[in-house]
């Protein structure tokens, strides 16, 4: 007993070891790293917002809208998923259903949807449709004969906008609607001869706007806004002396180059008159 109590005790110490160094395991990188991708992505939907026009952004969002569509049109309805776009260059004061106070409108009308029957004619907007309709069947012969020759139907375009029916009359190669010194051509006098003679069968107001291409050199002084001004002015008076009733002209309005229809700024298509005829109130 006495060489037992002799010996030393063995005293066994365990020491717990944390890894990871103190840093909880990097977990905070991940953390970090979400953060940096979110502050990425609201940094480039700024720069987006910025850097885009309406049209590029309604492109964006409908790139990421679902394969089929809920919505008709991006934004401008009264419906739970239809909304507006708050940064839209056309916004105007909205009047409770969405229409705007410059063109009074049902609460469909403005979302763009369609109607059959009593509610279409509720609306009031058929009696345009059927106007459009028939001055393309007059200048295009979608549905039989055209009264435009050949070699003016490669200067006609038509789309069909909020505003109304856009006649878009442009230059040809060898064929310009307006010489050198901005005196109207032949082809400029026939298109203008037509337009009065469709514009008999309806009894929609008109627009004229004019627009020219960029100059292809640079000049001491900028007269793309007087050209494009005194080519609608021709126009209106071309029309008016044709025998269209002056009273039926709503604006003549001039704009330069400021909204070429081509991406290359001096392509001979930006040389244009655009005649719209209006949608009725």
């Amino acid at each position: 007993m006495s060489a037992d109590s002799n010996v030393a005790p063995v005293i066994i110490k365990r020491k717990k070891v944390v890894g990871g160094g103190g840093h909880h395991g990097g977990a905070w990188k991940v953390a970090y790293a979400d953060f940096v991708t979110a502050m990425m992505a609201f940094f480039m939907l700024m720069w987006l917002l910025n850097a885009t026009t309406e049209k590029q952004r309604k492109g964006i969002a409908d790139y990421f809208s679902p394969t089929i569509a809920i919505s008709r049109v991006s934004g401008g309805g009264d419906g739970s998923m239809g909304g507006e776009s708050v940064l839209s260059e056309n916004t105007l004061p909205q009047m409770g259903t969405g229409a705007t106070s410059l063109r009074p409108s049902e609460s469909d009308r403005s979302r763009g949807t369609e109607a059959d029957g009593p509610a279409a004619a509720e609306v009031g907007d058929g009696a345009d449709e059927q106007a459009f309709e028939k001055i393309e069947q007059m200048l295009l012969g979608r549905s039989g004969e055209s009264m435009v020759a050949d070699d003016l139907l490669v200067h006609i375009v038509t789309r069909v906008t909020d505003e109304g029916l856009v006649l878009e009359l442009s230059d040809a190669p060898g064929a310009p609607l307006f010489d050198d010194a901005d005196a109207p051509t032949e082809v400029m006098e026939r298109l203008a001869g037509i337009i009065v003679r469709v514009s008999d069968v309806v009894s929609n107001s008109l627009a004229i706007e004019g627009h020219v291409r960029t100059a292809p050199i640079v000049v001491a002084s900028d007269r793309s806004w007087d050209r494009s001004a005194d080519r609608a002015a021709t126009v209106r008076d071309l029309l008016t002396g044709g025998g269209l009733d002056s009273r039926r002209i709503s604006r003549v309005a001039a704009h330069a180059d400021r909204e070429p229809v081509r991406r290359n700024l001096m392509d001979i298509r930006n040389n244009r008159i655009e005649v719209i005829y209006l949608r009725r109130p």
